[in-house]
């Protein structure tokens, strides 16, 4: 990972060298219109007047051990306070989404996931298990409304909703009841309606396009098990290199924040498990993100783009015990007309 993110960072700092070789129809061409954001960020670019986009997007997220604060903690420290521990969770999600510019000034954006959790445990006896859950997550819809329009730099405010489509009564086997109810971390959605306010910056130029992208998530109400997941505040910014009218590389850090739950699922038992504890699930995260992208610009494949990211956790603050990230990996493929 050191060694990706070292290579991706050599090349961006030397690519001035590369940029007098560069074909001028391709720089006139960059130089005018907008790049997309990586494909980790949301709602991070808008469309013209009539253009329509499809998206599929898949992440996978991987975490092992747990947390505690900054400091890594053995299972043995938490199970001196629970009955059972996580000892690592996977996480993926199947994203489809799709795009619409009514005007030039807004584009209507929709997100539907599909969420697959695996988390492993372990209990003070010794003995290991594994739950599971999947399906429907919730369901965002988010409306990009441009503030400015320029040939090299663009404002767009993100004004977007989470619908609450997921299930937040998940149960699975567990050595201390069949169809248990699982703790937060394992259900697929909030419960809840939540606002999605954010505002993103782009700029562009003949070889770079960059970026910054500010987003919260305001949780409304409280869900029908009696309690409200933490709100979250996200903070990117990035820089892309253009290697050729088609291929480009993304070097991105990403920060975030979010609380503790307030309320707490009656079916649950905080003394048995830290992620049934509604006090000890808020934290921080900071990442490192490297993207390699390619849009086909003529062609059979004219219209389509292939990109992926890989992130890399560099400092978490956990309110723990509770597990952290280690790495997640995300695929997309988009294509507009």
């Amino acid at each position: 990972m050191k060694k990706i993110i070292v290579s991706t960072v050599l090349m961006v700092a030397s690519s001035t060298l590369y940029a007098q070789d560069m074909d001028e129809s391709f720089m006139h061409e960059h130089h005018h219109s907008h790049s997309e954001a990586p494909i980790g960020v949301m709602g991070g670019h808008t469309h013209s007047d009539g253009d329509v986009m499809f998206t599929y997007r898949y992440m996978t997220m991987h975490m092992d051990g747990n947390r505690d604060g900054k400091k890594r903690i053995s299972q043995a420290e938490v199970l001196a306070n629970y009955m059972v521990t996580p000892t690592s969770m996977d996480m993926s999600m199947h994203m489809f989404g799709a795009m619409y510019a009514p005007t030039n000034k807004l584009t209507l954006m929709a997100m539907l996931p599909y969420v697959k959790n695996s988390m492993k445990h372990v209990t003070r006896t010794g003995r290991k298990f594994t739950t599971n859950a999947e399906g429907i997550g919730d369901v965002k819809v988010s409306g990009l409304y441009k503030l400015l329009n320029h040939d090299v730099h663009q404002v767009h405010l993100n004004m977007g909703i989470s619908l609450p489509t997921g299930s937040i009564d998940e149960h699975d086997d567990t050595p201390a009841a069949n169809d248990a109810k699982l703790p937060y971390p394992m259900q697929l959605g909030s419960g809840t309606y939540d606002l999605m306010p954010g505002i993103t910056y782009l700029g562009n130029s003949s070889s770079y396009s960059w970026g910054a992208q500010a987003l919260a998530t305001i949780r409304l109400g409280e869900n029908n098990n009696d309690y409200t997941l933490g709100n979250k505040v996200e903070l990117t910014s990035w820089l892309e290199r253009k290697w050729s009218s088609s291929f480009s590389t993304s070097l991105r850090v990403k920060a975030q924040r979010w609380g503790d739950i307030d309320g707490a699922d009656p079916d649950l038992n905080p003394m048995m498990i830290s992620t049934a504890d509604p006090e000890l699930r808020a934290g921080s995260r900071a990442d490192i993100l490297v993207g390699f992208n390619y849009n086909a610009h003529k062609g059979a494949f004219k219209g389509n783009r292939l990109t992926f990211e890989i992130a890399k956790p560099v400092y978490q603050k956990l309110d723990g015990p509770q597990l952290e990230t280690d790495l997640i990996l995300t695929a997309g493929w988009q294509y507009s007309f």
